[in-house]
C-alpha cells in the first residue's frame, strides 16, 4: 500500500480528489492541513515523510488571498516558495514523486493566444510572483509534475461560483468584470486528471504542463451561465476592470494551451460549461 500525502487538505482540490479516492486501489490517502503539518517548517516536513514512507506528494497546500498578497509578501513567499521547497528535499531523500499545483497567474496576460508551457513567465502580481518561485523549486526534482490551473471551483470551499450563488439570493443585480478573459475549471476534473496521472501508463512522464477545462470565457460569462444553470434570477452587468480596482492586478487574458497535456496523457478534457452543469448537478 503506497501512501499519498495532499497537502491543503481540507481546501476544494483536496477535497475533491477525497471524493474520488474510494475508485483507487492500493493507495492510501493521507490529507493534512496546515494546523497538522506545517509545509513551512522543514523539520515537520521531514518527521512526517519519515513517519508515513510517502510515495506521492499532492502539494494543494497554497496562499491563495490575491489581494492581501500585496501586502503579505512574507507570509505568501513562506507557503507558496517555501513551503515547496520543503516538501520537495524530503520527495528528493524519499524518492518519492511529487505533484505542484500552479496557476495562470504566472503570465502577465498581454498576449491574445492561449499561453503554452514554453511562454515566458512574467507574473503582475506577488501571488503569481511567489507561486512561479515555487515551480522553480519543484523543477529542482527529477520526479515532478507541475500542473498550472486556472479560475478554480468546485462544491467544496469558498470560490467564486459559490459566491455568484449566495449573491443571486440576496441581490436583484450585480456587476461583473467582462474585460478579464480565462478559462473557469472545474477542481473535480483536475482530480480526476491527477488520480489518473498517478496509476495511469504515462505516470513517469515527468514535467510541466497546463490543465484548465476547455473554452473561453470572462468573469461575467462565467457569473452570467453560473445564474443560468442554477435558474437563478438575477440582472447581471459587464464592468471593466477599471470600474473594479483592487490592490493586486490580474492578467487580462491568461488562456493556457493544453495540447502538451492531451497529448502526452492522451486524454479528453471537459468544456468549461459542460462541467458546471456536472458540479452543480445537472
Amino acid at each position: 500500500m503506497k501512501n499519498i500525502l495532499i497537502t491543503g487538505g481540507k481546501g476544494q482540490l483536496a477535497s475533491c480528489i477525497k471524493d474520488r479516492e474510494n475508485h483507487i486501489k492500493n493507495y492510501n490517502f493521507l490529507y493534512v492541513d496546515y494546523d497538522e503539518l506545517d509545509i513551512t517548517s522543514e523539520k515537520e516536513v521531514v518527521t512526517f515523510f519519515e513517519i508515513n514512507d510517502i510515495a506521492y506528494c499532492i502539494n494543494c497546500a497554497a496562499y491563495t488571498a490575491v489581494d492581501k498578497a500585496e501586502s503579505e509578501i512574507d507570509l505568501a513567499t513562506r507557503v507558496n516558495e517555501l513551503g515547496v521547497s520543503n516538501l520537495v528535499k524530503s520527495c528528493k531523500s524519499s524518492n518519492a514523486v511529487f505533484i505542484q499545483i500552479s496557476t495562470d497567474f504566472v503570465f502577465e496576460g498581454s498576449q491574445s493566444i492561449p499561453y503554452t508551457e514554453e511562454d515566458n513567465t512574467n507574473p503582475i502580481g506577488i501571488y503569481g510572483l511567489t507561486k512561479l518561485k515555487g515551480e522553480k523549486a519543484a523543477l529542482s526534482l527529477e520526479k515532478h509534475f507541475i500542473l498550472r490551473t486556472s479560475w478554480l471551483y468546485s462544491e467544496h470551499g469558498n470560490n467564486f461560483m459559490k459566491t455568484m450563488i449566495r449573491l443571486g439570493k440576496e441581490k436583484d443585480q450585480l456587476n461583473v468584470v467582462c474585460d478579464q478573459i480565462g478559462t473557469p475549471t472545474y477542481a473535480g476534473d483536475l482530480a480526476d486528471f491527477i488520480l489518473k496521472l498517478i496509476i495511469g501508463k504515462s505516470s513517469k512522464a515527468f514535467g510541466l504542463y497546463h490543465y484548465s477545462n476547455e473554452g473561453v470565457a470572462s468573469w461575467y460569462d462565467f457569473a452570467k451561465a453560473i445564474f443560468q444553470e442554477s435558474n437563478t434570477s438575477i440582472k447581471v452587468l459587464p464592468i471593466n476592470t477599471e470600474a473594479y480596482p483592487t490592490p493586486a492586478k490580474r492578467p487580462s487574458f491568461s488562456v493556457m494551451d493544453k495540447i502538451k497535456i492531451k497529448e502526452v496523457f492522451k486524454i479528453e478534457i471537459p468544456y468549461w460549461r459542460d462541467s458546471l452543469r456536472k458540479c452543480l448537478g445537472k
